[in-house]
């Protein structure tokens, strides 16, 4: 049985033709597997959406509870039979909820790893690599250069940083669904236990994990405290916010952004950011070259990213490789940003490796 039987890549996303179904389709469709809450990769519109709770409820949260007209649960290790295909989920440790899609039928087992991180998260259930013959990865961070840093190391620079500068406060972008609650969880980790302060767009996702049974210390609306009380104290905020007039309620603020682009020195000092931290939700190289022969697949797609650098490195270890080119993943840094941080919106957090 040939792989493209079972999976195919469509305008609409990739297509699984005997059961009717799209996993993380990026136009409306009848049957929709989503594997995680992120913007690009879970959309509205959709018929019956199959998925973990937490990213139904991430969708709620964006979209109303009418996203879709129907939803299901999906459990992590759980093999459900869609018009006789075998669909189970497995943790992807990319946020809370992620999942990666294993498809089988007719013997063929394929994984759809949406996107993934093989680091420990402490929000998050971790990564496990699945047995399969054909393995569909993501390569945001395929090139060489990408090789992220201890993540604990960089968390170290901004608990550092607000020590030797107690007059000023730090802002910290990141994305505000799992970035921003990861980069508080590793603080918390590193043993700072102050409160950590919220701008508006963080607060609906961030208790949402507190409610899922993550820890994160005391949180604190940025919009209760004072310019005076904001001195010494770190406060998230989705990356657009840095150039915002937002800014100005902080004294003396030290911009810093965490993500995996934070490698690309340009992209900092492009952006104004005084304190890059090099933290990624995505798996780097190292990561991706681990992951595969990890699982044995004698074949790997990859979706969206730097294509054909990993397709090289399959290739000249004799796994055939091909790029599908799949459009809609990963293209925008685009949050919606309110001048008025009270409206605790929810923010558009489609990454590009964040």
């Amino acid at each position: 049985m040939r792989a493209e039987d079972l999976l195919v890549p469509t305008p609409h996303g990739l297509c699984c033709p005997p059961a009717g179904f799209h996993i993380d389709p990026v136009r409306p469709v009848e049957r929709a597997l989503i594997t995680h809450g992120h913007s690009d990769h879970a959309r509205a519109g959709h018929g019956a959406v199959l998925a973990t709770a937490e990213t139904l409820d991430f969708m709620r949260l964006r979209y109303g509870d009418r996203h879709a007209r129907s939803t299901q649960v999906a459990r992590y290790g759980e093999t459900l039979s869609i018009d006789g295909i075998a669909v189970t989920f497995r943790p992807a440790g990319h946020i809370l909820g992620s999942a990666q899609i294993c498809v089988e039928w007719n013997g063929l087992r394929m994984v759809a790893s949406g996107d993934y991180k093989d680091v420990r998260d402490p929000t998050c259930a971790s990564f496990e690599p699945i047995a399969c013959d054909v393995f569909i990865t993501e390569a945001t961070f395929g090139l060489p250069v990408f090789r992220h840093p201890e993540p604990l190391g960089e968390i170290r620079k901004l608990i550092d940083s607000v020590a030797l500068f107690p007059e000023r406060a730090h802002l910290v972008g990141a994305y505000a669904l799992g970035k921003a609650q990861r980069v508080i969880a590793l603080a918390r980790q590193a043993g700072y236990d102050r409160p950590i302060y919220l701008h508006g767009a963080m607060e609906k996702l961030t208790h949402r994990y507190v409610e899922r049974g993550v820890d994160l210390g005391e949180l604190r609306a940025v919009r209760d405290a004072t310019k005076a009380e904001l001195a010494g104290t770190i406060a998230l905020c989705p990356p657009a916010a840095l150039q915002d007039v937002w800014t100005r309620r902080f004294p003396e603020p030290v911009t810093t952004f965490a993500s995996g682009w934070m490698r690309v020195r340009a992209r900092a000092r492009q952006r104004g950011v005084e304190l890059p931290l090099v933290i990624s939700d995505h798996a780097d190289w190292d990561g991706l070259t681990a992951t595969i022969p990890a699982t044995g697949a004698r074949e790997v797609w990859i979706t969206h990213g730097e294509e054909d650098a990993l397709m090289h490195w399959c290739q000249t270890r004799g796994i055939p490789a091909r790029p599908l080119r799949l459009v809609g993943y990963g293209e925008e840094e685009a949050e919606n940003v309110m001048a008025d941080d009270g409206a605790a919106a929810i923010g558009d957090d489609s990454e590009v490796g964040a």
